[in-house]
């Protein structure tokens, strides 16, 4: 095309210096060189039914030149469409180049590990489940799964967003699309390539504007009717003031042919997906997949945020927060504590060995009995310890002082002597309180908080957090119950974050389901609107602001595109605009809004 334009240049300028047949003749020449694609596509859409279009209105603009003697004009119109056309597809072309850039996670191979130790490269769909991988540093994660040997630093930028790297060892779960930047890994594959991370990632990126926009719909149905209506409207414009006003009819043929040339809706037509397009780039280059354009109109809308609390505002892994001894150091207590439980797998029993944080000598319990609900009683170093909740205390008989603080108290007794207590909670992620307050800051009018916790627990995280209400003891459907309520009562869409396992039903129901840190879970992906590839929650204020942002670019689109449109049609009907300004109302006008929708591609300074 660039050719043919270049040769279309050439022989328009050497036609002014000629008259007559040669010009003529250059003129034609000049115009097939850069018109012959247009014209074909016109006959080609005319024979499947697609009449009115932009081909087929640039071929009867300039149709309509030649036969009005203006062949020099003809051409310039023919030249100028195509020049707007190549700029236009190197735009669109240089966007999705950039955001397939920014998902460039797909692996090339694998290195397996064959039983007898052989070493070979193959392609990472010929992995099976539970195969052996090595990751030299330098090379992409190829599929999911456990380092059972070797360590070091993993990028996951390209997942997540996050520019830190992160550590790994020994045990440590990988996903597919990691960077190895130092170490040689040694892997366990989870499940085969379909099932890993990096092929969701990719399968939600080319499948994401599936789901139209509102504004896409309305610019297909305007398109759908625009188009016939100015034909129609030059038509008139050609024929009725030379039948019934005298006029001339070269002159009105001529501002006919400019009105169709103004009137094509390629700014609109291009420019309206593009914005969503890159919008979507945008967000997945911080790690937020959004499943579909029509989604980034509802999390613009979101007025209403609910968090699930454990693994979305808290860690959702339990650790000693208070040690409060009675007659005894917080070591002993804690010793005495880790070794009651040393034989319990449950959370709050795993948190206080870690506190504990010494090698446990097994053979010092004997007699453990566990009461459910309550705790547990063993024998160690032959005294009689109970290590539970006040009901246990009750059943022992053991007088103990009530803990007032948040979280799971465990109270230990030793031979029907009270110890003191340990405070076992989930704390608080980080970002938590910093993810609410830029919900505030971005306008979100209600930042609501449910829990299956008890209500103590689930306030005090609330008020660390900043949340504006707290409904703590809910089963999941209860959740299910309270977020209708809040649909019906509250204005604006509701956006629910979750696990996006077991809160499934919850972002089914919601305007904007957001999977938190749930890459690696089917039902996350399955259920939820939006999935974000980290656990961090300052992510849901940042989609909604990629979002608003991108809506913004879509309106000043539309209003630009139809202002200058309406503006030219106008002076076209009136006599007052040219042929050099119906290409520029046309090709000018939608370079232009290619150029804006490509904004929508930048991130802000989120961390």
């Amino acid at each position: 095309m660039v050719a043919c334009i270049a040769l279309s240049a050439v022989l328009l300028a050497a036609s002014f210096l000629t008259s007559g047949t040669v010009r003529l003749c250059l003129c034609v020449t000049a115009y097939l060189a850069v018109g012959y694609e247009v014209i074909a596509d016109a006959l080609r859409n005319i024979l499947h039914g697609e009449l009115f279009d932009e081909n087929f209105l640039m071929t009867v603009a300039t149709f309509g030149a030649f036969a009005l003697g203006e062949y020099p004009e003809a051409v310039a119109v023919m030249l100028f469409f195509q020049t707007g056309e190549l700029f236009q597809d190197i735009a669109v072309s240089r966007s999705r180049a950039s955001i397939t850039s920014l998902m460039d996670i797909r692996p090339d191979f694998a290195t397996l590990e064959r039983a007898d130790g052989s070493i070979e490269e193959v392609s990472p769909e010929e992995v099976a489940a539970g195969s052996i991988i090595l990751v030299r540093p330098g090379e992409k994660i190829p599929l999911d799964g456990t380092v059972i040997e070797g360590g070091g630093s993993l990028d996951t930028a390209a997942l997540t967003g996050e520019s830190l790297p992160r550590e790994v060892a020994e045990g440590s779960e990988v996903l597919s699309g990691s960077l190895n930047l130092t170490g040689l890994l040694r892997i366990r594959t989870r499940g085969s390539y379909g099932e890993s991370t990096v092929a969701r990632i990719l399968d939600l990126i080319e499948n994401a504007d599936n789901g139209k926009a509102d504004a896409e719909k309305f610019i297909s149905r305007f398109a759908h009717y625009y188009t016939p209506a100015v034909v129609g409207a030059a038509v008139l414009l050609a024929v009725i003031p030379p039948l019934l006003f005298a006029g001339q009819w070269a002159l009105w043929l001529h501002r006919a042919l400019i009105f169709l040339v103004i009137s094509c809706p390629c700014a609109l037509v291009i420019s309206i997906p593009l914005s969503f397009f890159a919008g979507i780039g945008g967000a997945s280059r911080r790690g937020i997949l959004v499943k579909g354009s029509n989604f980034i109109e509802a999390l613009a809308a979101v007025k209403t945020v609910v968090f699930d609390k454990t693994g979305t505002l808290t860690k959702g892994s339990f650790s000693v927060s208070a040690v409060i001894p009675c007659g005894v150091s917080e070591e002993q207590l804690l010793e005495t504590a880790a070794l009651a439980e040393c034989w319990s797998d449950h959370p709050v029993a795993v948190s206080l060995r870690q506190a504990y944080g010494k090698p446990i000598d097994r053979s010092r319990v004997a007699d453990v009995e566990n009461f459910a609900g309550e705790g547990i009683r063993a024998r160690v170093d032959g005294h009689s310890v109970y290590a539970g909740n006040g009901r246990l205390m009750q059943r022992a008989l053991v007088s103990f002082d009530p803990c007032g603080k948040p979280g799971t108290i465990v109270y230990v007794a030793v031979d029907g002597q009270f110890r003191g207590s340990v405070v076992v909670s989930d704390s608080v992620k980080p970002t938590s309180a910093a993810a609410v307050k830029a919900l505030h800051d971005e306008g979100v009018s209600s930042i609501v908080m449910l829990t299956g916790d008890r209500q103590d627990v689930a306030e005090a995280v609330g008020r660390e957090v900043g949340t504006d209400e707290v409904h703590a003891g809910l089963l999941p459907a209860d959740k299910v119950e309270r977020v209708r309520e809040m649909k019906i009562e509250r204005g604006g869409a509701l956006a629910f974050v979750g696990d996006g396992i077991n809160d499934a039903p919850v972002l089914k129901l919601s305007d904007v389901g957001i999977a938190m840190g749930a890459i690696g879970s089917d039902a996350a992906i399955e259920a939820a609107d939006v999935v974000l590839m980290d656990d961090n929650p300052l992510k849901v204020a940042e989609g909604i602001s990629i979002s608003r942002r991108t809506l913004r670019i879509v309106r000043q689109n539309i209003v630009f595109a139809i202002g200058v449109k309406l503006l030219m049609l106008a002076l076209g009907a009136l006599g007052l605009a040219n042929m050099w300004m119906a290409v520029f109302a046309d090709v000018g006008v939608s370079v232009i809004a290619i150029l804006n929708s490509l904004r929508a591609m930048r991130t802000g300074g989120w961390s």
